[in-house]
């Protein structure tokens, strides 16, 4: 099916050099992306990913690992270890 739309937006360069970058590892263009997009929006009526603000136990979750505090483990079993896994 040829395309017979245009799309134009206004984005921040970093954010389309870097999303760019990971299209190409993909093996897709830009424009195909945003195909793919467009696509599931229709098949699942709205945004295909959740679109919400973090409740106050996540906002405090990324403030402490922003900040560096927290607990670390140097393996992923110390991590399932401390978790009881």
């Amino acid at each position: 099916m040829a395309k017979t739309s245009t799309i134009s937006a206004r984005i921040n360069t970093s954010d389309k050099k870097n999303a760019e970058a990971i299209f190409a590892k993909l093996g897709i263009t830009a424009s195909q992306a945003i195909s793919l997009f467009y696509k599931q929006v229709h098949l699942r009526r709205g945004i295909p990913f959740a679109v919400e603000l973090p409740n106050e136990t996540t906002r405090a979750a990324i403030l402490e690992a922003r900040s560096g505090k927290g607990k670390t483990f140097d393996t992923v079993a110390e991590l399932y270890e401390d978790l009881g896994i």
